[in-house]
C-alpha cells in the first residue's frame, strides 16, 4: 500500500508486486472502480488473481484514502479521472511494452475505455464490466432523466443508508447473492462517506448522452480483446445496456469481443462469485496474451457465454 502524488490529489493505491517483487515480470492488472466506492471491493479478486497477475488497484479523487490536495478542486469528468490514472500508469512503468490489461467496473469502464486508447500500445485487454449503452429513444430518455432524479435524491438523503431496513436495501440493489458483512459494510461506508461534488459529477456524467456517444466509439476503437461482462440479475444499471454494447462492437469492428452474462449475479460478480468471475478474467487474459502473439485473422471475432 502506497501513495503517489500527482497534479490533481495524493493518491492511494496498492500494487501486489510490492509484495512480491517477482510478480513485476508478470502481465498486470489495472482495477478501475466503479461510483462511489473505494478499490476496497477488488480485494477478494485481487487475491484470487495475484499468484499469476501483479495487480494494481487505486482510490479514485473522491474516495476512499486518497487526499485532494486543500485548495484544489479537480475536474470530475471521463477526462480528469483518466488523467489521474494515467498518471499512475506511467509512475509504474505500466506503459512500458505490450504487458497491461485493464478492468473497468461500472463508471469506472469508461475510464478504463479512455486508458485502453491512451495506453493501446501497452494494452493486452480490456475488460468492461457492468458498463453498457442503450438505444436513443423517448423510453431512455425518460429512463435517464429519472435515473438523474434519483442521483440528486440519494445523495441528499445517504446517510439513512448506515442504517436498518435501508442499509440491506441499498445492498439488495447493488448484490443479488449474499456478499457477506464485511463487504456489504464497505459499498455502504464508500457511498456515505465518498465527497459529495465528486459523487454528484460521476453519476451525472455516467447518464450524459454525449458522454455515452462518445464511449460507445471509444469502446469500438478499442484495438485489443475486450471482455463485456455483466450479472443480469443487476438491478443497479439494466444489464441488457452491456448485451448492447457487445452487440454494437461486435458489428463494428473485427477485433475480438466476448459477452460473459452471469445469470443470477448483480452489480458485483468480483463479490458474489469471486471464483467463477476470477476464473473468466483468466480465460479473457489468455487469449488476448495469444491474440497479440498470432496474426489477428487467425483469432475469432466475437463469443457470447451464459454462466447459470
Amino acid at each position: 500500500m502506497s501513495y503517489f502524488q500527482n497534479d490533481r490529489c495524493r493518491m492511494f493505491y496498492t500494487d501486489t508486486a510490492e509484495s512480491y517483487p517477482s510478480l513485476k515480470e508478470k502481465p498486470a492488472i489495472l482495477f478501475v472502480n466503479g461510483w462511489a466506492i473505494s478499490s476496497r471491493y477488488w480485494k477478494p479478486l485481487v487475491e484470487a488473481l495475484t499468484p499469476d497477475f501483479r495487480c494494481i488497484t487505486y482510490d479514485q479523487s473522491g474516495t476512499g484514502k486518497t487526499v485532494i490536495d486543500a485548495g484544489h478542486k479537480p475536474s470530475f469528468t471521463i477526462d480528469g479521472f483518466a488523467d489521474e490514472a494515467a498518471s499512475l500508469v506511467e509512475h509504474l512503468g505500466l506503459d512500458k511494452g505490450r504487458n497491461l490489461h485493464i478492468v473497468g467496473h461500472s463508471m469506472g469502464g469508461m475510464v478504463a475505455t479512455e486508458l485502453c486508447l491512451r495506453y493501446s500500445d501497452a494494452l493486452l485487454s480490456a475488460t468492461i464490466l457492468a458498463c453498457g449503452i442503450f438505444e436513443e429513444n423517448a423510453f431512455t430518455s425518460l429512463g435517464l432523466a429519472f435515473l438523474g432524479g434519483l442521483i440528486d435524491v440519494s445523495m441528499n438523503l445517504r446517510n439513512v443508508f448506515q442504517i436498518e431496513p435501508m442499509k440491506s436495501l441499498f445492498i439488495k440493489r447493488a448484490a443479488t447473492v449474499d456478499i457477506g458483512r464485511e463487504y456489504s459494510d464497505v459499498i455502504v461506508e464508500d457511498f456515505t462517506t465518498s465527497d459529495k461534488d465528486a459523487t454528484n459529477a460521476v453519476g451525472k456524467f455516467s447518464i450524459d448522452r454525449d458522454v455515452l456517444r462518445a464511449y460507445t466509439r471509444h469502446v469500438i476503437d478499442i484495438d485489443s480483446p475486450v471482455l463485456c461482462c455483466v450479472g443480469m440479475q443487476d438491478h443497479t444499471i439494466p444489464p441488457e445496456g452491456t448485451v448492447t454494447l457487445y452487440e454494437t462492437r461486435k458489428e463494428k469492428t473485427a477485433v475480438p469481443t466476448r459477452l460473459v452474462q452471469f445469470m443470477k449475479l448483480g452489480h458485483l460478480p468480483m463479490l458474489e462469485d469471486t471464483g467463477r468471475f476470477a476464473e473468466q478474467l483468466k480465460k479473457h487474459f489468455e487469449f488476448a496474451r495469444h491474440f497479440h502473439k498470432k496474426t489477428r485473422l487467425d483469432s475469432p471475432v466475437s463469443e457470447r457465454v451464459r454462466i447459470e
